[in-house]
């Protein structure tokens, strides 16, 4: 099997970033952000989705984190895209019922090569620490877009705001794993299609 492994930097004037990621990892993660809770959520990714998962990222924080989470969600959409290739082979679908304690995610996922996000999720509160609970629905969006696929977020209950956050990024990523995955009874592209 050929490694599934992409590297992408992006440099822009509100950010610089270095990703990479290897879809067929251990759950190894070196994630740098300068956003603690944001590099605790990529954290838990790389590892649910079982991703080797390298993140170093500087942004305009003296403003706040919006363009460092979006454009992480870029980088990350993008270097998934690219190591699946031509996705012969995977399963294109991944779901996941996450629970954390108060809080259930339920993630679904199809890697169709069309965009498309829903994110239904309430929370108690504007912010974990400094962090600003809406950029989990803009990262949601940024990596949806970039890996150019159907992502849907349903949190169906949830009281502690950052087991809410939690519970939907570990649910990406065991959901990702899930659709990446490679199946050796599928032979071609699973679509009727003939392309993803």
């Amino acid at each position: 099997m050929a490694d599934r492994i992409a590297k992408i930097v992006r440099n822009t004037n509100e950010t610089q970033i270095e990703l990479e990621i290897n879809l067929d990892g251990k759950g190894k993660t070196n994630i740098q952000t300068g956003c603690g809770f944001f590099d605790h959520m990529l954290d838990h990714i790389g590892r649910h989705g079982l991703f080797d998962l390298t993140v170093k990222a500087t942004g305009d924080l003296h403003i706040d984190a919006h363009h460092t989470v979006e454009d992480v969600g870029i980088c990350l959409g993008q270097a998934i895209d690219q190591a699946l290739g031509d996705k012969k082979g995977i399963v294109r679908f991944g779901s996941s019922s996450l629970p954390m304690e108060d809080a259930l995610a339920n993630i679904s996922i199809d890697l169709c090569g069309r965009a498309y996000c829903v994110y239904n999720a309430s929370y108690g509160t504007d912010k974990i620490g400094e962090f600003d609970v809406e950029l989990v629905e803009e990262f949601s969006r940024s990596l949806s877009n970039n890996a150019k696929m159907n992502l849907h977020v349903n949190v169906a209950y949830g009281t502690n705001s950052h087991h809410i956050a939690e519970a939907i990024c570990k649910g990406i990523g065991r959901a990702l794993s899930n659709a990446v995955a490679k199946d050796d009874r599928i032979t071609d592209v699973p679509s009727t299609k003939g392309i993803l």
